[in-house]
């Protein structure tokens, strides 16, 4: 759990490097990735074997974002930084992107093959607490500058912080129950959601292009979730170990009327 806790303060600081360096519309595509790195992880590190439709939906799925983030790479929100070393900005966020697909499987595999059966508070606990040196440590250099180490903090940051930590809580919960896959199929939905929301409430823009993506998005996510094909495979797995029991019991019949006979 402390290279875990280290990976995702080592994320949170690769993040600041890209935008620095690279638009928020570079960012936003290589973001994307997220999704092929964390079922590529899940293939290699957790043995899982996913159909050809489990891919499709995984690649529309990602398609699909990239299509819905058109204000952002299209230059009509944020301003691009010209003035940033565009090859560090993307080595940091394709780092980031292959790290996060790295700490979601395995904070998956830690906490459904944890021998210790420790719950989701205590995993969290033990992720919170290996992240502080990360963060003192940078405290530190900086020396809190002229303006004190606690400048800006008011309300909205302590509730945002409070949101955060329990965001954190709630992403155990579906790695958990679920997988880092369903995980990551949520937070995509979750854009569109957060878009709809802007747009009503905050007169955000909702695109045409916008609203088709979006669309691809969604049935992207239930392409993915009503697929069939592992309940197929689990089905016939299934019967052979039934055929197999059979077997098994049919020639212990057999050995214990030849033993009978002897």
């Amino acid at each position: 759990m402390l290279i875990l806790s280290l990976i995702y303060g080592m994320m949170n600081i690769l993040s600041y490097v890209a935008l620095r360096n690279v638009s928020a519309g570079v960012f936003t595509i290589c973001a994307q990735l997220k999704i092929l790195t964390t079922a590529t992880f899940s293939t290699l590190m957790l043995n899982r074997k996913y159909s050809w439709t489990k891919w499709r939906a995984i690649i529309t799925l990602m398609m699909g974002v990239l299509l819905f983030s058109e204000p952002d790479w299209n230059g009509r929100k944020g301003k691009t930084s010209g003035d940033g070393n565009f090859f560090l900005g993307t080595m940091a966020v394709l780092t980031e992107v292959t790290l996060s697909g790295f700490a979601s499987i395995y904070f998956e595999k830690v906490i459904k093959t944890d021998s210790e059966q420790l719950n989701i508070w205590e995993r969290n606990f033990q992720l919170a607490f290996g992240s502080f040196p990360v963060y003192l440590s940078f405290m530190y250099a900086n020396r809190g500058g002229e303006v004190g180490y606690w400048a800006g903090w008011s309300k909205v940051t302590f509730a945002l912080s409070f949101l955060g930590a329990a965001g954190g809580l709630l992403v155990a919960l579906s790695i958990k129950y679920g997988d880092a896959i369903l995980k990551t199929l949520a937070t995509t939905g979750a854009i569109v959601l957060s878009s709809i929301f802007e747009y009503l409430l905050l007169d955000g823009e909702l695109t045409p292009v916008m609203v088709l993506s979006g669309g691809v998005v969604i049935c992207a996510i239930f392409d993915y979730s009503l697929d069939a094909t592992p309940l197929v495979l689990n089905a016939a797995k299934k019967e052979q170990t039934e055929d197999k029991e059979a077997a098994d019991v049919e020639v212990a019949i057999a050995m214990t009327n030849q033993s009978r006979t002897d």
